[in-house]
């Protein structure tokens, strides 16, 4: 098994006035669907209104991030599945709810951490 990481920035997610609410419902049921068959690791999306900071081996904390680091936000999933074409699919139940394409990438899991 393999743990994917399934995301999108939150610029791709443009929702036609009236279906915010449809959407919503829409994502909760294929995260729901995802808990069910038990392939579920973790969701979310960053929280846009905190700032990124750096912090040091030294504890010191600088406001920003890596320079050559694009922007960071939008939703993520993590699942963890048997095979690529799973995930291909899991990504185009998500596409389908969030109405945005989703970018998928294996993620490198360590399971000592």
């Amino acid at each position: 098994m393999t743990h994917y990481l399934i995301s999108f920035p939150s610029s791709a997610m443009v929702i036609p006035e009236g279906e915010f609410d449809q959407v919503v419902a829409d994502s909760h049921a294929v995260i729901e669907e995802a808990k069910q068959a038990g392939v579920y690791v973790f969701g979310g999306g960053i929280d846009e209104t905190v700032a990124p900071v750096m912090v040091s081996g030294q504890g010191i904390v600088t406001e920003g991030t890596y320079p050559q680091t694009r922007t960071i936000e939008g939703g993520y999933t993590v699942l963890n599945l048997p095979t690529r074409e799973a995930a291909i699919e899991w990504a185009a139940k998500i596409a389908t709810a969030c109405r945005c394409a989703q970018e998928l990438r294996a993620f490198g899991f360590d399971p000592a951490s």
